[in-house]
C-alpha cells in the first residue's frame, strides 16, 4: 500500500504535458490529477467553497477512481495546489481530450456539473467556467445541456 502511494504521489507531480509516451500507471494517474483539478476549479468558481462541494468533489474522485480515503485526500490536496498554480485550463482539457473516450468525457462533464450544484446554487461563474469547459473538452451543446439537467436533477436543485 505504501508503495503504490508513493507511487500515486511520484506520478501526480510529473508534468502534465510530456513528449514521450507515458507508462500506462503514470498516465492514469495525470488523468486523475487533470480531472481532480477541473472538479477543485469549479468548486472554487463561486464565492463561497462549501463543505457540500468538497465532499461532492472527494465523492465523485472515490468513484470515479476507486481510490482508497488516503489517495483521494492526497490527489484532492495535490489538485487544490496545482489548481492555484495552473496558468489555464488547456494542460488539463488536453490530458482529458487524449485519454478519455466522447463518453468519459460527458461523464467528467456532468459530474463537474453535480459539484457546481452541490451547494444548491448555480453561480453565474460556475455556469461561465462550465461553458468554457465543455467547449474545450468538445462536448457538443445538446450532449452538454443534457448533462446540467441531469445533474441538476440528481441535485434536487431549481437552479438554472
Amino acid at each position: 500500500m505504501l508503495r503504490t502511494l508513493k507511487d500515486l504521489f511520484s506520478t501526480l507531480t510529473a508534468p502534465l504535458i510530456e513528449t514521450a509516451t507515458p507508462a500506462a500507471g503514470a498516465a492514469e494517474h495525470r488523468l486523475q490529477l487533470a480531472t481532480a483539478v477541473l472538479m477543485v476549479e469549479v468548486m472554487r468558481a463561486d464565492a463561497d467553497c462549501t463543505p457540500q462541494e468538497r465532499e461532492t468533489v472527494i465523492g465523485a474522485l472515490r468513484h470515479r477512481f476507486a481510490l482508497a480515503d488516503d489517495e483521494v485526500e492526497r490527489l484532492f490536496e495535490l489538485a487544490e495546489t496545482t489548481s492555484r498554480d495552473a496558468p489555464d485550463f488547456y494542460g488539463f482539457t488536453s490530458q482529458l481530450n487524449k485519454g478519455f473516450s466522447a463518453e468519459e468525457k460527458l461523464r467528467i462533464v456532468e459530474t463537474l456539473w453535480e459539484v457546481a450544484f452541490a451547494d444548491g446554487h448555480l453561480s453565474h461563474h460556475e455556469n461561465q467556467l462550465m461553458l468554457k469547459l465543455g467547449d474545450l473538452l468538445y462536448i457538443p451543446r445538446g450532449d452538454f445541456v443534457g448533462a446540467k439537467q441531469r445533474a441538476r436533477e440528481a441535485a434536487g436543485s431549481g437552479a438554472a
